[in-house]
């Protein structure tokens, strides 16, 4: 009972599986019997019609519409690529290839009515019935699938191909989703994925320098992908979209219209569109309706030469298209094939005959539209023999000339083959399968095939490599194209303008010769499609509130900063020696700027030096020639020839501050400075004390003698000196002074000393200020003695000097900055120096040179005679003073004292500088006192 109840089982389902192999699928259908089964699916139609079913009564299948020249080629070729491996000695000799191919109608519905023709027949080969029954009249399953075109429709038909490991191979479906491997088993194509295909369009985007663009992609699984790719791409290169629309050729007008709304009110020139020829040619209709001509669209491979599209009475809105179309193939003898169809030599192709009366516009005589026709009057067509020349009339269908979904569909067939050929001559122990094993190819399965093809490697007889990489997918170049208007019957022509190279390195995929692309049809200049202008060099983008980021405003670049090119997004920096010139396009190197030796500044203060130090040495020189004088000696003539020195290197100082600050003398000039001023004041103010002292002290004594030697003189000098070298050693040992290049005044970088510690300059400075303040003290209480000896008025009023040019230094130097600095510096030097050898010196040589009379020894113990006279005298004054206010206190105010007078008296001849003696008198009331001092010439020196 089991056995015959199991056999009863089988011959039902062999019984429903025949029914359903015979009735099942479209009616429609190209189909020749063979050894091996290939599948076919393509577009024929380019859509269905649009039908309500309302289930009212059992529903119809839909009708197909719109007869597909280019889909028709495509079926064409996988039938001449199948008759010439059947044709063919060396390819599967002794077998030959079937086919049965159908039309999707660009539809996922149609194409999977299709393919579960093909899942049925090798489900029922699965069963194994050959013990059960003779099934050698049976058609034998669909061992491989060659479609289908569009991504959405591949997408489906992959899903149900996948659940039975039936190899498919898509000739034109580019989606990147399809090479998820996990998804789609089984799925295999022979045209590049979008992935290659996004990236160039930005690419080109790029080239071409336009940031504001409107992408429009088919709302399916091909044109989603794609433009969600493409976006990423943008986002890259920084590039706006405007818009971002879906589209389908099943829209209603009101959807069509707003998109074309949108689209004319935009600002964006340029159109990418993912997209298939059905689903954009209904913007293109609407876009001519409204005859806007001015954009520029950028076609992806699915539409990029589409005969939907590419018609002449729309090339005024898509003149100047911009495509990327796969690369051309030759297939030999393929144009004699095309020519040869005729309706009743190819019965086996149930397509030829609509091909036919689309083609000549007209009904054969069997016909089942023919009767359509008579019942719409519309439509009325004549009758057509089936003869007719099809080389005399122009159709999509005979185009050969650029072979690239047909040569696809053709190295897909020719792939079969091959692994089919690569199964039958396989070496037991060299296979792919389990133990090394080959497949037998008359009980082979559709698993096997696949996995044949996945590592198929040959080289095809146009001598291209074929393979298959990790994703199933063939790598390829695109072409791209330029769509043109024909000059001789206003056809569209494809231009060949450029290539993009997906296996280059970057930077050198893409390829444009521009002098061949015709903008809008016409034109030779690239449109602008930018959200702004450009920005012209020496501004940047500025970033506009709520606007993206490709749309901005210019702004000039400050200063100090420079772009040299357009569109800039920000300024670049100059270099720290480097400053921007008036337009901001360029750096320029800055004026390198210090108190140099050649310009007139410069000169002036070196002349003003030198000068000093010319006019020192000449007093230097007078003193020394001189020597012996009175004058010179009564100006202690050792110290004034230190005082000299000092003021020498006071001007020589000076010099140092002026040329290119160095290291060496950034560390030289203050020491320098500071020490010879303190030397000089040192000089001064022991000159000037010591004098003080001596004529304070009324008569000489040893002790003065003995402290105020001229040992102890230079002894004290050394130790003021000795302080300010300290300070000098300090600074240098801890920060010393160095040469700086200050870039922070515009155009020009100032050259420097940075002096390491200003603290240690205020030090320097204040202790030779202390000094002098002390000297301005003594020179100032000393101020009565006589002029001929000390000068003590010129002193005072050298120190006044030297206050007055310091005092005014101090704000003068942290005011003014670069060069101006060592040049404030250098006028103080030379201003105090000039002060104090003019104040002490200028009197005294102009005495020894134009008054040599006044440069005796009487007139200086004259002088000094009458100022002790003087002295004493007040002292007289003050005592009897004092007596008489002490006798009144005793005798009472009716005593009377007798007037006294006191009166200094010189005669002429007292002071006689002929004389040999000198006797000033002091006359007290009747009396006169006569005292009479003689210093002897040495004893004189040792006091000075």
């Amino acid at each position: 009972m089991g056995k015959f109840s199991r056999l009863v089982l089988y011959y039902l389902i062999l019984l429903g599986s025949s029914y359903v192999i015979s009735t099942y699928g479209p009616h429609q259908r190209a189909q020749m019997t063979g050894d091996i089964l290939l599948g076919g699916l393509f577009p024929i139609h380019f859509g269905v019609a649009s039908k309500d079913q309302d289930l009212a009564a059992r529903p119809e299948s839909t009708q197909c519409v719109r007869f597909n020249f280019r889909g028709f080629r495509w079926l064409q070729a996988m039938i001449f690529a199948i008759d010439e491996i059947n044709n063919s000695s060396t390819l599967l000799p002794n077998i030959t290839l079937g086919y049965r191919i159908f039309d999707t109608c660009n539809t996922v519905s149609k194409a999977l009515e299709a393919t579960l023709s093909f899942v049925a027949q090798n489900k029922i080969d699965s069963l194994n019935l050959d013990e059960f029954c003779n099934c050698t009249d049976h058609i034998p399953a669909t061992i491989a699938v060659v479609g289908a075109a569009g991504s959405a429709v591949s997408t489906a038909v992959a899903n149900l191909l996948g659940l039975f490991y039936i190899p498919q191979i898509s000739y034109a479906s580019s989606s990147r989703l399809l090479s998820n491997k996990n998804q789609y088993k089984s799925f295999m194509r022979t045209i590049p994925t979008d992935e290659y295909q996004a990236t160039a369009m930005a690419d080109i985007i790029e080239y071409f320098q336009w940031n504001w663009v409107i992408a429009v992609a088919s709302d399916d699984d091909y044109g989603r992908p794609g433009i969600e790719k493409f976006e990423k791409e943008m986002e890259e290169r920084d590039i706006c979209i405007h818009l971002n629309e879906l589209i389908s050729q099943y829209f209603e007008d009101h959807e069509i219209q707003a998109l074309a709304d949108r689209i004319e009110n935009s600002t964006a020139k340029v159109i990418v569109v993912f997209a298939s020829g059905p689903d954009v040619e209904p913007l293109i209709k609407e876009m001519v309706r409204r005859n806007i001509t001015d954009r520029i669209w950028l076609a992806s491979e699915a539409w990029a030469s589409s005969s939907l599209i590419a018609k002449p009475e729309y090339l005024d809105v898509v003149a100047g298209t911009i495509g990327f179309a796969l690369k051309a193939g030759n297939i030999p003898g393929f144009r004699e094939f095309l020519q040869q169809v005729q309706p009743k030599k190819d019965s086996h192709n149930e397509f030829v005959r609509e091909f036919w009366e689309e083609t000549f516009n007209c009904y054969l005589e069997d016909s089942p539209r023919l009767q359509e026709s008579e019942n719409d009057s519309t439509s009325f067509r004549p009758l057509c023999t089936g003869e007719e020349d099809i080389t005399s009339v122009e159709t999509p269908y005979l185009d050969h000339t650029h072979l690239r979904i047909s040569y696809n569909v053709y190295v897909a067939v020719y792939s079969i083959a091959q692994a089919l050929q690569d199964i039958l001559t396989c070496t037991p122990g060299h296979g792919l399968f389990a133990n090394n094993s080959c497949a037998d190819l008359k009980k082979m399965e559709a698993w096997q095939v696949l996995k044949q093809l996945r590592h198929l490697n040959y080289t095809n007889t146009m001598g291209e490599k074929i393979h298959f990489d990790e994703n199933a997918d063939m790598a390829a170049n695109y072409t791209i194209i330029n769509w043109h208007r024909s000059t001789e019957d206003g056809s569209v022509v494809f231009e060949e303008v450029g290539y993009y190279n997906i296996h280059a390195k970057k930077g050198a995929k893409l390829f444009i010769d521009k002098t061949k692309i015709l903008w809008n049809g016409y034109s030779s200049e690239v449109p602008f499609s930018n959200c702004s202008e450009d920005c012209e060099p020496g501004t940047r983008k500025g970033i506009i509130d709520s606007m993206p980021t490709c749309c901005f405003e210019c702004t000039e670049c400050s200063d100090g900063e420079y772009s040299n090119h357009k569109d800039a997004s920000v300024c670049t920096k100059c270099p720290n020696n480097s400053w921007s010139n008036g337009n901001h396009t360029f750096c320029f190197l800055k004026e390198i700027e210090f108190l140099s030796w050649t310009e007139p500044f410069g000169i002036a203060l070196a002349i003003c030096a030198v000068l000093g130090v010319v006019l020192t040495a000449f007093v230097m020189g007078v003193f020394v020639r001189f020597r012996n004088t009175p004058i010179v000696k009564a100006t202690n003539r050792e110290l004034s020839y230190v005082l000299l020195f000092s003021l020498i290197c006071c001007f020589s100082s000076s010099l140092i501050f002026i040329g290119e600050p160095q290291d060496w003398t950034c560390r030289l000039r203050q020491p320098a400075f500071g020490i010879s001023f303190v030397l000089c004041i040192s000089c001064i103010l022991v000159k000037t004390n010591r004098v003080l002292l001596v004529f304070e002290a009324k008569i000489p004594t040893s002790l003065h003698r003995k402290w105020w030697g001229l040992n102890l003189q230079f002894l004290l000098v050394f130790l003021c000196t000795f302080v300010q070298v300290m300070i000098c050693v300090v600074w240098l040992y801890n920060a010393p002074p160095s040469s700086y290049k200050n870039h922070d005044i515009d155009e020009i970088i100032f050259i420097t000393c940075n002096e390491g510690s200003v603290m240690a300059l205020g030090f320097l400075i204040g202790y030779t200020c202390l000094l002098a303040a002390i000297c301005f003290f003594f020179a100032f209480k000393s101020r009565k003695l006589p002029e001929n000896f000390t000068e003590a008025k010129f002193i005072t009023f050298s120190m006044l000097i030297f206050f007055i040019v310091w005092i005014s230094f101090i704000p003068a130097y942290f005011s003014t900055y670069g060069k101006f600095v060592s040049a404030v510096e250098v006028i103080a030097i030379l201003a105090s120096s000039f002060g104090m050898l003019a104040c002490i010196f200028f009197n005294k040589v102009y005495i020894i040179l134009f008054k040599p009379f006044r440069n005796t020894i009487e007139e200086v113990r004259c002088s000094t005679a009458a100022h002790a006279f003087k002295v004493a005298a007040k002292a007289t004054l003050k005592h009897n003073t004092a007596a008489r206010k002490k006798s009144s206190s005793i005798g009472g105010s009716s005593a009377s004292t007798p007037s006294s007078s006191i009166s200094l008296k010189t005669n002429g001849n007292d002071c006689d500088p002929t004389s040999g003696k000198h006797k000033p008198r002091v006359s007290f009331g009747s009396g006169t006192v006569t005292l009479s001092l003689s210093f002897e010439e040495s004893r004189r020196s040792s006091l000075m």
